[in-house]
């Protein structure tokens, strides 16, 4: 590695975003020249969702800090609190690790936490995922703000890139990658259907759909009524249809969705299963496996186009966000998610396009790094207008 990032520093705080970051954790730890500095907080570290730090450890990476910062409490006080404990715990961890760089991925709390300690402690922030657009969460206030914070921003997509350089970022620091989660789709092996009944200690269906539904955190109060009308329309499938059920993240409301969750479980063991966290092999071979994705998670978005698995979006949490023609948008009302699944289950998808990438994400990330100018350059940012001063 030829440039000045020499220790570089990766925050991770919920099992989404790792198993995005990890071919690039895999080829930064494979650098050359390279000192990799992992940094684990917010879901990770809490029994409640899976303790999904030892996932990360089975895995081979070694961690540098853990940053403690989630309070037992997911209303909108307890939320900023924990962010509060997160600017604290990362302002201690950038000092013991004094990183060259940091990178960081998506739009998350505990992520924009961390940037604002890099901020005030006069370290780079590399982004990925950058530009994107969820119009149903406050995920996107937070991503745009990180994005003005970084220094570098890897985006996913050249629309992304475009909204990036609209936020007046320097062209030349914008570099469209594509999803590192796609990296997966060529380097990870997934299990076949008799392996992964074994893994997941349960055998699949007949049809099978995966469910996942985060909290809407811009609508204050929707988060539980949707997610009542996604299981009554789920209560109206056919029995030969197995439910498979990922926890929602640590966002302002979800262990109220976590106990409707609960409740509506113990009515349908025999055709439903629960999880806190899947884990990124077992998730994406399921994810191979399944008839259809239901929810309003990222990855039907991101990661089933490319397995050619039909999509049912529900409601405005990722409205915006580009989406190719595996995705059926739908009201977050029963008749209207039924009949989107309905269509999703006949829905030919074999000649859809992923238009999030190839699956080479990582290597050209560090390819970026190994580029990159001297800190002093890096710190220093100029507004980029897009057209000319007015006058």
């Amino acid at each position: 590695m030829t440039g000045f990032a020499k220790k570089i520093a990766v925050v991770s705080g919920s099992r989404a975003e790792y198993g995005l970051l990890y071919w690039v954790l895999h080829d930064l730890q494979e650098a050359k020249g390279v000192e990799l500095q992992l940094v684990v907080t917010g879901m990770h570290l809490s029994p409640e969702f899976g303790m999904t730090v030892k996932v990360i450890e089975q895995d081979g990476f070694e961690i540098a800090r853990r940053v403690e910062m989630l309070l037992s409490s997911d209303t909108p006080s307890g939320v900023a609190k924990s962010m509060g404990l997160g600017v604290i715990g990362m302002s201690d961890a950038l000092e013991q690790l004094a990183p060259d760089l940091v990178l960081v991925l998506g739009d998350r709390f505990e992520i924009l936490a961390a940037v604002q300690a890099c901020l005030i402690h006069n370290i780079p922030v590399a982004h990925i995922a950058g530009g994107d657009t969820t119009e149903g969460a406050f995920d996107e206030s937070i991503r745009h703000a990180i994005t003005k914070m970084a220094h570098v921003h890897f985006v996913t997509n050249e629309l992304s890139a475009q909204r990036v350089r609209q936020l007046g970022e320097d062209p030349a620091r914008v570099h469209s990658v594509g999803s590192p989660g796609l990296d997966h789709l060529k380097r990870t092996p997934l299990l076949d259907r008799y392996a992964l009944s074994e893994a997941l200690e349960a055998p699949l269906g007949a049809r099978n759909l995966l469910v996942t539904f985060h909290p809407v955190t811009l609508e204050p109060g929707e988060s539980v009524r949707q997610f009542d009308q996604l299981l009554a329309a789920l209560d109206t499938l056919d029995e030969d249809i197995v439910l498979w059920f990922t926890r929602p993240n640590a966002d302002t409301g979800g262990r109220g969705l976590s106990a409707r969750l609960d409740r509506w479980f113990a009515s349908n063991q025999h055709r439903a299963r629960v999880y806190s966290s899947l884990g990124q092999l077992r998730y994406l071979s399921l994810l191979s496996q399944a008839d259809a994705v239901v929810g309003n998670s990222s990855s039907g978005l991101y990661e089933a186009p490319s397995f050619h698995v039909p999509t049912v979006d529900i409601g405005d949490r990722q409205r915006g966000r580009l989406a190719p023609a595996s995705v059926i948008h739908c009201e977050p009302e029963r008749d209207s998610i039924r009949s989107a699944i309905a269509q999703a289950l006949e829905l030919d998808c074999s000649a859809v396009s992923n238009p999030y990438g190839d699956g080479e994400s990582a290597k050209r990330i560090v390819a970026v790094l190994a580029d990159l100018p001297s800190r002093d350059v890096l710190l220093k940012k100029h507004f980029h207008l897009i057209e000319a001063p007015l006058g």
